[in-house]
């Protein structure tokens, strides 16, 4: 088990690792070694997440999320798996951490009363200064 939250617990049998081949510098190694990590987890099906950070971490995944509801994470960022892999581990708990987290809800409110007056002054100086202009203009016509 990976914990995520105090109450959120990732089982590895859900998580599927995948080396690649990275793109980028790497000299003769890069052509010949699998270094990259592609990760995938299927958000839709997991049994670890509640619905409410499950469709959360759909919208937070954005175009990582497939078609399927997999969720796909490529590390490449290091020259080595061992490194990569973790790289990619962290990314996916960072983003259910995300996910996790509880969506502020905005309280609404009203404008105080002098913001609303400072509001119609600065109409009322808008509006003058857009009559003297026409008034500038039709005298100088």
């Amino acid at each position: 088990m990976i914990h995520v939250t105090r109450n959120i617990a990732l089982d590895e049998t859900e998580i599927e690792e995948r080396f690649i081949r990275a793109s980028g510098p790497g000299g003769q190694n890069v052509n010949k070694v699998s270094t990259a990590v592609q990760l995938r987890f299927d958000v839709t099906h997991s049994r670890s997440l509640p619905d409410s950070v499950r469709s959360r971490l759909v919208i937070l995944a954005g175009k990582r999320m497939t078609g399927a509801g997999v969720l796909m994470i490529t590390a490449q960022r290091f020259r080595t798996q061992i490194r990569n892999r973790a790289d990619a581990l962290a990314r996916l708990i960072e983003l259910v951490r995300a996910a996790a987290r509880p969506v502020a809800v905005r309280k609404p409110t009203k404008p105080t009363r002098a913001a609303k007056r400072r509001r119609l002054a600065d109409k009322h100086r808008r509006g003058e200064t857009k009559r003297h202009r026409h008034i500038h203009q039709a005298e100088s016509d």
